[in-house]
């Protein structure tokens, strides 16, 4: 299946690789953290792990809304970029957060997501600049 973002007017706005990078990495940790939060629901310690529940509930938000932002590749301002950095912020928090569950295998492998999802924002940050 051909990329649609390599169809729409306004592709020269952005590195292509760079935009497709961080959508994907944004639908990969949106999804992932949204499994997390229901993993950690149903682990028997839901009470211990509110915190957890809360962050992965807050970086699916934003990062579920940030990719339906980049999919609009022709932006108008700079607005976008703000909304890409909370976004990377919100990534590093609950990475960081899930990070002290590693004994608990989804914990872990979201961590890792919400890390390359951040990663890929910032590098699509760059690449803008």
């Amino acid at each position: 299946m051909e990329d649609i973002l390599k169809t729409h007017p306004s592709k020269e706005t952005f590195d292509q690789a760079k935009l497709r990078a961080a959508i994907d990495a944004l639908l990969t940790c949106a999804s992932t953290c949204a499994t997390c939060a229901d993993a950690c629901l149903h682990s028997g310690h839901a009470d211990h792990m509110v915190r957890c529940i809360a962050m992965d509930n807050q970086c699916a938000a934003i990062c579920f809304a940030t990719a339906n932002i980049l999919s609009r590749p022709g932006p108008a301002g700079d607005a976008w970029r703000e909304v890409v950095k909370a976004c990377a912020a919100m990534c590093r928090e609950c990475a960081d957060e899930c990070a002290g569950h590693a004994n608990m295998d989804h914990c872990q492998i979201c961590a890792e997501a919400c890390g390359a999802c951040a990663d890929a924002c910032e590098a699509l940050l760059l690449a803008a600049s």
